[in-house]
C-alpha cells in the first residue's frame, strides 16, 4: 500500500510499503478517511527522536485517525462494515501489570502508532483491535473523529486535576492540546478559563469557544491578570501545555494556595522548578502521559454537542499532498491550529 514514510530525519516519501497485518478474530480492518498531524509527528520529522523513542528505520507517520470499517474478525460483536469509527492508537499488553491495574497508557510494552518502531496510520487501511475502535456518533464527522485523540489528552488532564464546579483554570499554551484542554476544563465544570500564548490569532480563536479569557504573554503578566480577576487568590488549576521550560517553571506563580498544577507538555530541556514556591502553597502536582479510558467520554461529549472542536480544524490537505502538509505544519501561519490530511 502507499503510505507516508519517514525515511530518516527531514526526509519524507509518499511511497509503496509492505505492511503485514493479518485480521485476527477480535480485529477490524478500517479504511482511513482523515488523519491529524500531531506535534509529535512533526518532531519525529524534524529531529528523528522524542526522548528515548528514536527513528532507526523507515516508519509510517500519523496516529490521530478516523475511518470506515471494511471488514471484521469472526469474534467482533460491536462493529460492522460501514461503521464510521475513530481509533485509540495505543495497544497495550492485556496481561501486563499496568493494564491489569487500569493504567494501560503506562504499559512499557504498549504499541503506539507512529512511535518507533511501530508504523502509524497515514496509509489507506489499518487493522486494529475492536476494543480500541470506537463508533462515531451520527452527528460527529470524520474531522472531529480524528480530533478525539488530542481531545483525549485534554480530558485525561482534566480528570487528573479533579476539577470542581466553579473552578478557575489557567492553560499555558493555545496550541491544539492547550485549546482542547481549555474545552475539557469547561466541560469538567470550570466557570472560567484563562489561556496564554504569544500568537494573537490563536488567542482570538480560543476566546470564541466559551468563557475563555486570552492572555498574550508578550503584553501581559499571566499571574497579575489572574490574581486581578480572582481577588488576589489565583487559579484553582493550572495546565501546562507548552512543553517550554520557561512556562513550566512559572506554572506555580498563577496557582492559588492548595491548587493543582497539571503538566501536559514535555519539555526538551531541564525545568528550573521552584519547589519552595510549590510547598508554601501546598500545591498538588500532577503529570500525564497520553490517556486511558477516555475515548468513550470524549465521543459522548462531542455527540451531545457539549464540546465543539470543529473550529480548531484550520487546514486541510489531500493525501497526495501529505509532504506539503508536514512542511506546512513545521511553520504554520499564526492562526492555524490543527492540520488534517484527508485520504477519502
Amino acid at each position: 500500500m502507499q503510505a507516508l514514510v519517514l525515511e530518516k530525519t527531514r526526509l519524507l516519501r509518499l511511497r509503496e510499503i509492505a505492511i503485514d497485518e493479518p485480521l485476527g478474530p477480535h480485529d477490524v480492518r478500517v479504511r482511513i478517511h482523515t488523519v491529524g498531524v500531531c506535534g509529535s509527528d512533526v518532531h519525529y520529522y524534524q529531529h528523528g527522536a522524542i526522548g528515548p523513542f528514536v527513528v532507526r528505520a523507515p516508519m509510517v507517520l500519523g496516529h490521530e485517525a478516523s475511518g470506515v470499517v471494511e471488514e471484521t474478525g469472526p469474534a467482533v460483536t460491536t462493529l460492522r462494515p460501514g461503521d464510521r469509527v475513530c481509533m485509540e492508537p495505543g495497544i497495550p499488553d492485556p496481561n501486563s501489570r499496568a493494564t491489569r491495574l487500569g493504567l494501560y497508557n503506562l504499559d512499557p510494552a504498549v504499541r503506539f502508532w507512529a512511535t518507533p518502531p511501530v508504523h502509524g496510520c497515514l496509509r489507506p487501511t489499518v487493522v486494529h483491535p475492536e476494543a480500541f475502535t470506537f463508533k462515531l456518533p451520527d452527528n460527529v464527522g470524520f474531522g472531529e473523529g480524528a480530533m478525539v485523540e488530542p481531545l483525549a489528552v485534554g480530558l485525561h488532564a482534566a480528570g487528573k486535576a479533579r476539577l470542581k464546579p466553579g473552578d478557575v483554570a489557567v492553560v499555558l499554551g493555545a496550541g491544539p492540546i492547550g485549546t482542547l484542554t481549555a474545552l475539557a476544563a469547561l466541560a469538567g465544570g470550570c466557570s472560567r478559563v484563562f489561556i496564554t500564548d504569544v500568537q494573537p490569532a490563536k488567542l482570538a480563536l480560543a476566546a470564541t469557544l466559551g468563557p475563555i479569557t486570552p492572555v498574550n504573554v508578550r503584553e501581559q503578566n499571566p499571574g497579575e491578570v489572574v490574581r486581578a480577576a480572582t481577588g488576589g487568590w489565583g487559579a484553582d488549576v493550572v495546565f501546562e501545555a507548552t512543553g517550554m521550560p520557561e512556562a513550566a517553571a512559572q506554572a506555580i506563580d498563577v496557582l492559588c494556595p492548595g491548587g493543582c498544577a497539571v503538566f501536559i507538555g514535555m519539555p526538551g530541556a531541564p525545568v528550573p522548578f521552584d519547589i519552595v514556591a510549590a510547598q508554601v502553597k501546598e500545591a498538588r502536582i500532577e503529570t500525564i502521559f497520553r490517556y486511558a479510558h477516555v475515548y468513550p467520554r470524549a465521543l459522548a461529549l462531542l455527540g451531545s454537542g457539549k464540546l465543539n472542536v470543529r473550529p480548531l480544524i484550520t487546514d486541510h490537505f489531500a493525501f497526495a499532498d501529505s509532504i506539503a502538509a508536514f512542511d506546512y505544519a513545521c511553520n504554520m501561519k499564526p492562526g492555524s491550529v490543527k492540520v488534517q490530511i484527508e485520504l477519502a
